[in-house]
C-alpha cells in the first residue's frame, strides 16, 4: 500500500502549471522574424518591396506574394470515436507576403511598401514577440503584420 502511495505522490509532483516551478514541453517550432503583408483587394498588384527603418538602419526586402487561403467547411464521417474530420483550404481572393528581417527590433519601425507601380506607402508599426509554444516556452519573432486598404495605404493589422 505505501508503494503504491508513494507512485501516485511521484506522479502527481510531475504535474502542474507553467511558473509553478514544473517543466513544461515546449515544441521545436521555428518563428520568422520579419513583417507580414495581406493585400485584400491586389487588382493591379504582383510585386511588393518592403523598406523597414529602425534606429539608424535601414533594409530592403522582396516581398514574396502568394493566392491567400483561409480554411473551408469542415466535413466529418461518423460520430463515434472514430470518426474523421477534414477541411480543405480555400482561396480568399487576397496575396500575402513575408519580408524576412534578421535582427528586426521590437521598437517602432518605419515601414514603407512599394507595389507594381513604385509608389511610396507607408506606416509606423511596432513588431512583437510571439509566443509559439505559450508564455511557458519563451518569447520568438518579433514579427509585424501589414495590410494594404483599397488605395494601396498600408496600416498595422
Amino acid at each position: 500500500m505505501r508503494t503504491w502511495i508513494a507512485a501516485l505522490l511521484l506522479v502527481t509532483a510531475g504535474c502542474g502549471q507553467a511558473g509553478s516551478g514544473t517543466e513544461v514541453a515546449c515544441p521545436a517550432i521555428g518563428t520568422r522574424i520579419g513583417i507580414g503583408l495581406t493585400v485584400p483587394d491586389p487588382a493591379g498588384i504582383t510585386r511588393a518591396t518592403l523598406e523597414a527603418c529602425w534606429g539608424d538602419q535601414c533594409v530592403t526586402r522582396p516581398v514574396e506574394l502568394f493566392p491567400g487561403t483561409a480554411a473551408g467547411t469542415q466535413t466529418c464521417t461518423g460520430t463515434g470515436p472514430d470518426a474523421s474530420c477534414g477541411v480543405s483550404m480555400v482561396p480568399t481572393g487576397e496575396l500575402q507576403g513575408f519580408a524576412d528581417i534578421p535582427g528586426l527590433a521590437a521598437e517602432p519601425i518605419r515601414v514603407t511598401v512599394r507595389f507594381d507601380d513604385g509608389k511610396p506607402h507607408t506606416t509606423v508599426v511596432t513588431p512583437a514577440f510571439s509566443e509559439p509554444g505559450g508564455p511557458a516556452c519563451g518569447k520568438a519573432g518579433p514579427q509585424a503584420q501589414l495590410v494594404a486598404g483599397a488605395d494601396r495605404e498600408i496600416k498595422p493589422r
